[in-house]
């Protein structure tokens, strides 16, 4: 298990809030929560309220409650409550003995429904919900009273506790607040509280046929567990007056305040919930973990550091006003992350061979590589040099420009760790395409440094023909080509480009035998990671991102 990450100091105006709060003696204990709906998994905008309700409770101190809001039994998963809780465990927060669940308390928000009925502030209503809809009115006009809206309260009750008990089909019936018709707020024109639901609940399987409305479980939930400071996105602002309206008509135990910040907003990213579900069930992707996804277990599988994803959130701050953060913030989070943290390695992602004919043939050498160029702890490993090699396709031009400074005919290059090497054939094969390069070494170049003073301008990655292993790589570009996609039509947003395949890639013989599932550099060509569909006869290596932003380029290029 991920130890808890250490509390970090910060200012914002939710914790100058909280601040105010304790100088004033309002509270003894502050006391969060991240309350996700187990319906998805979580994306990397989830990452910042995660950071944020628990970052509070480590800084203060005090506690943050990890709390299922699990009322819609009809897009509730088991997998998905296990993997928010793998997700917050591996941003590096814990909740302890704090976890709960909307379910838990079901039987006493039921009670505190009859007693919303009994004093006149709820009713059933028999109308359906196309009906609520359409008498519900607009921003302009108000909305018109139920037919059923002045029900008797013996009646409400005989038909509330029939709902439970299962005697009506689904649709039949409503609860809802008796509050305002005509409010300027939409959210108080008598919200639904309860609707009948006969579907079977993760936690409380069959015993229920009416759920709670989020609105109504949500504040409630806060109030039983004495949460103090209610933190949610700003689209929950209009929500607030009846948040509070709840809060005051009810016995509840504790009154905890609601108070909204701006919402992650990312280019070339979609973070909507029914966006992100679709894209997987209609196969645009491989799964919730798809490298490609915003969601935290896409992020995990393709090697992002959880703390690069929290130094990213502390970067971007709590703000009271959307806006969106371009996604180059978050790539250099990420880079900056494994540029200290990962040892280096070689990969050949697009082979082409090299035979070094003045390399004498059958015989090998160790040479020493260094395995981190800012961390001399880090030791260094053994690479064998031999006359057969592989190199990048990309780094040998037959016919170069004036500006190419890799291999090419009659060119001499220093290869990484090894030798001078100079290019004195081609092979093509039946197409014209090179295929084979022939070399010469200079062997009194052995660890990149001539003698006699000469100077090449190229160094280049390589791996040994016979001491390298063939592995699959994964190149993972963004999802979407456009940096404003549309939720709307985003199937017309997809990057065609976002995965690439290269089957017949070379890696280092000790990264095929290892196990390790930290992310590495391939020297010149970006941070990879082992990925789960990795077999010991066939590695699968993905990029966690290129050492620079190429994808914005080529976009621009069109």
């Amino acid at each position: 298990m991920i130890e808890p990450v250490a509390a970090e100091v910060g200012r914002d105006f939710i914790r100058d809030i909280i601040r105010a709060d304790l100088d004033q003696a309002k509270y003894k204990e502050i006391v969060t929560r991240f309350p996700p709906e187990p319906n998805g998994y979580l994306h990397i905008g989830h990452a910042k309220s995660i950071a944020l309700n628990f970052g509070i409770a480590q800084e203060f101190p005090g506690r943050c409650h990890l709390r299922f809001d699990d009322t819609n039994p009809v897009k509730e998963e088991q997998e998905y409550i296990d993997s928010i809780q793998a997700d917050v465990r591996w941003l590096g927060f814990d909740w302890g003995k704090n976890l709960f669940f909307a379910s838990d308390y079901f039987d006493r928000l039921y009670e505190w429904a009859e007693q919303l009925i009994r004093d006149g502030l709820a009713y059933v209503d028999d109308q359906s919900q196309e009906e609520i809809r359409l008498a519900r009115g607009t921003l302009t006009e108000p909305g018109k009273n139920s037919p059923f809206r002045d029900r008797s309260v013996d009646e409400s009750l005989d038909l509330f506790r029939r709902m439970k008990a299962g005697e009506f089909p689904n649709g039949a019936r409503v609860l809802r607040a008796r509050i305002d018709m005509a409010a300027g707020n939409i959210n108080l024109r008598d919200p639904v509280l309860y609707r009948i639901l006969h579907a079977h609940h993760p936690r409380t399987g069959t015993k229920w046929h009416i759920y709670p409305s989020y609105d109504y479980a949500h504040g409630q939930s806060d109030a039983i567990e004495g949460i103090t400071h209610s933190i949610c996105t700003l689209e929950f602002e209009d929500h607030r007056p009846l948040y509070d309206w709840f809060i005051e008509k009810l016995p509840v135990p504790s009154k905890p305040h609601q108070y909204e910040f701006a919402r992650l907003n990312l280019t070339y990213t979609l973070l909507s919930k029914r966006v992100l579900t679709q894209l997987v069930r209609d196969g645009h992707v491989a799964g919730w973990d798809d490298p490609r996804m915003p969601t935290m277990a896409g992020m995990r599988r393709r090697g992002v550091p959880p703390a690069a994803l929290r130094e990213f959130v502390k970067r971007i701050g709590v703000a009271k006003a959307n806006s969106v953060v371009d996604v180059g913030m978050l790539e250099f989070c990420i880079r900056e992350e494994l540029n200290r943290t990962s040892q280096r390695r070689m990969g050949v992602l697009r082979p082409l061979k090299v035979v070094i004919e003045n390399y004498p043939e059958g015989q090998t050498e160790e040479l020493e590589a260094i395995n981190h160029p800012d961390d001399p702890s880090a030791g260094t490993r053994k690479i064998t040099f031999g006359r057969e090699l592989y190199i990048e396709q990309d780094d040998f031009m037959e016919n170069p420009p004036k500006k190419f400074f890799r291999l090419s005919p009659g060119n001499e290059v220093r290869l990484r760790y090894a030798y001078f090497v100079k290019c004195t054939g081609v092979i093509k094969n039946d197409k014209g395409e090179v295929v084979e390069l022939r070399c010469t070494y200079d062997p009194a170049t052995k660890g990149g440094n001539a003698p006699d003073g000469r100077k090449v301008k190229a160094t280049m990655h390589w791996l040994p023909a016979a001491n390298s292993v063939p592995a699959e790589i994964r190149i993972y570009n963004q999802l979407f080509a456009n940096p404003s996609p549309d939720a709307a039509n985003f199937a017309a947003d997809l990057n065609p480009n976002s995965l690439e395949i290269l089957a017949d890639a070379r890696i280092e013989a000790s990264v095929a035998e290892s196990n390790s599932a930290e992310p590495m550099q391939f020297e010149r060509q970006g941070y990879f990671v082992r990925d789960k569909d990795s077999t010991p006869g066939k590695p699968v290596f993905s990029r966690t991102i290129g050492l620079r932003d190429t994808f914005a380029k080529e976009v621009a290029k069109g």
